[in-house]
């Protein structure tokens, strides 16, 4: 079995073309040990995004029956920044609540939300909009709290609203202190930005990073094929004293499905070494 860093999983995010049981056999045969589990619609629907507690007990059974164990549910909740309707503010709550139980009947440890819609447009000025999604975050941390399971935000996201340095430093600047921040190395390559001084602005919020290789403007490619310095940002994440996990998110478009594997393999091993 290979000798991969111990704080080092995959996100089912990464065969997202498989069904869940066997996404996970996949992971678990390539010999990780924990995973993320993700639950994005229209990027992973390993997770059904009308989630009742019969999925969640579905998806729950499935993922306790591959023995890995879950870091986080990466989830999405709808567009943070944009006002809500007494009905729509009513099926927010639903769905946070049955993210929670799932993340509950994983063990999972958190769940991850996005840092507001997918569009880079504020809806109703820049201010304001990241202030609205600081307080959903907020509210959503109180919620996941209150089960004991964490709450963290992918504080830069190329194609959502806090999609650069800037946007995400107006975002962390505003965040209530239970709220975590999560690391991803190709939205903040892709972004234009440099990992060393994501870690320098936000090291101690930083919670969990993904692991995906890009270029400017490109976020899905395999470890290695990119411009993303890994020793490099490695290097401060441990100088920063990061303690948290990492995860392999390859929602990459330049290998076949039949590739998938073993290039998961050969890119666990490469960060394994670095981490």
């Amino acid at each position: 079995m290979p000798n991969y860093d111990s704080r080092l999983g995959c996100s089912t995010i990464s065969f997202r073309h498989q069904p869940l049981a066997e996404a996970l056999a996949t992971i678990s045969g390539l010999g990780f040990s924990e995973i993320d589990l993700g639950a994005l619609p229209g990027v992973c629907d390993h997770v059904p995004y009308v989630l009742d507690m019969a999925a969640v007990e579905d998806v729950a059974r499935t993922v306790i029956a591959s023995g890995l164990q879950v870091r986080s549910i990466n989830g999405d909740i709808g567009d943070l920044n944009v006002p809500l309707t007494e009905d729509a503010r009513a099926a927010r709550q639903g769905h946070l609540d049955m993210l929670v139980a799932l993340a509950v009947a994983t063990d999972a440890r958190a769940i991850v939300l996005p840092c507001g819609a997918l569009d880079r447009t504020p809806v109703e000025g820049l201010e304001t909009d990241i202030a609205r999604v600081a307080g959903e975050l907020a509210w959503a941390a109180d919620v996941a709290a209150s089960r004991d399971v964490s709450l963290w935000t992918e504080s830069l996201h190329l194609h959502r609203l806090c999609w650069n340095l800037e946007r995400a430093q107006l975002l962390t600047d505003r965040l209530a202190e239970q709220v975590g921040v999560v690391m991803d190395f190709s939205h903040v390559v892709a972004s234009g930005g440099d990992p060393v001084e994501f870690v320098d602005r936000f090291g101690p919020r930083i919670e969990h990073v993904h692991i995906r290789d890009a270029v400017p403007g490109n976020i899905n490619l395999s470890v290695g094929r990119g411009t993303v310095d890994f020793r490099i940002g490695l290097k401060a994440l441990a100088d920063a004293g990061f303690a948290g996990h990492f995860s392999l998110e390859l929602e990459t478009r330049d290998v076949t499905n039949h590739q998938r594997p073993s290039a998961t393999a050969a890119a666990a091993q490469l960060i394994s070494a670095l981490i």
